[in-house]
């Protein structure tokens, strides 16, 4: 099975922007030079990890900081640990957001999630497409479509893409010579 064409939801000119604005709000100093030496150590992973972590203690759960730890472990294939941040990052989203704590209980009037430019709503969705591309990933295919339809529910311009990991639920199992 490979759902290798969704790509890093968290990762790109999305995740890229969605850390960039998100970065300077309230990220100490210190942290930001522990992410900044993460990236620079990222193939000695217990230095990476080290610097992620004390990333971390300086700015618990602060966006920038999540989304570095799932992309290292996103990248590292660590798939089980990115869920785990990625649900943290759904948390964190749904309560900056005023949303329901439960992904399921969301609907598309909720948010300003039809507004491109509003980096919340952004990064909520952001986070659930990486939870819905995760279980799916993991072997979790209800719970990954599940998502994946909210996604659809929430972002039916399917600006975030999550369509994609939809039709690839759709593929699956079906002769690919057809």
């Amino acid at each position: 099975m490979n759902l290798d064409v969704a790509g890093d939801p968290l990762s790109g000119s999305e995740g890229t922007l969605i850390a960039y604005t998100l970065l300077g709000d309230g990220l100490p100093r210190e942290a930001e030079d522990h992410l900044w030496q993460a990236g620079l150590s990222y193939h000695p992973d217990k230095i990476a990890e080290k610097h992620l972590h004390e990333a971390q203690a300086l700015a618990p759960g602060h966006a920038a900081v999540l989304i570095g730890l799932y992309r290292f472990y996103f990248y590292k294939t660590r798939l089980s640990e990115a869920l785990e941040v990625a649900k943290i990052c759904i948390s964190k989203a749904a309560r900056e957001n005023g949303l329901s704590d439960d992904w399921r209980r969301v609907s598309a009037t909720d948010a300003a999630f039809d507004c491109y430019d509003s980096s919340l709503s952004r990064f909520y969705l952001s986070s659930l497409k990486a939870y819905a591309y995760l279980q799916m990933r993991l072997g979790e295919l209800g719970e990954g479509h599940a998502a994946a339809s909210k996604l659809v529910e929430l972002d039916p311009t399917d600006k975030i893409g999550a369509k994609v990991l939809l039709d690839v639920l759709e593929r699956m199992g079906q002769d690919d010579d057809r």
